[in-house]
């Protein structure tokens, strides 16, 4: 594992996620893919992550994630603060910028998705 200079317990417990599979009631799951990267200039923050959440079929409904470019082409998401970081959300099939401040704020963000994600599927939380 690549060692991060101060890393906060946050940042540690997003680490720690990684591989961690949860699954909701209706079939809906969650993954987390994450892991410690060296810092450059698509992953400025030092870690590579995919939150997703999937329907019982398997299909994306809702992510975060900086595993690849994201694509974005009008507003004003299209000049965000680290312009070559690949950080952004899936939301049923689009994808948006993402502001990666840090790992507590991700994991909330990705809460926060989820849970409207599920409620809007009628998913009782």
């Amino acid at each position: 594992m690549l060692v991060m200079k101060d890393t906060d317990h946050t940042l540690q417990l997003l680490l720690d996620l990684d591989g961690l599979n949860y699954v909701y009631e209706g079939g809906y799951w969650i993954r987390y893919a994450v892991s410690a990267v060296a810092m450059r200039p698509k992953w400025p923050h030092g870690i590579k992550y995919s939150l997703t959440l999937h329907d019982r079929q398997g299909k994306r409904i809702f992510g975060i994630d900086n595993a690849h470019s994201a694509i974005t082409r009008l507003g004003p998401e299209r000049k965000p603060p680290h312009p070559d970081a690949a950080d952004h959300m899936h939301i049923d099939g689009r994808i948006c910028r993402y502001e990666f401040v840090d790992a507590e704020s991700l994991l909330a963000d990705f809460d926060k998705g989820v849970i409207a994600a599920l409620k809007k599927r009628g998913v009782n939380l």
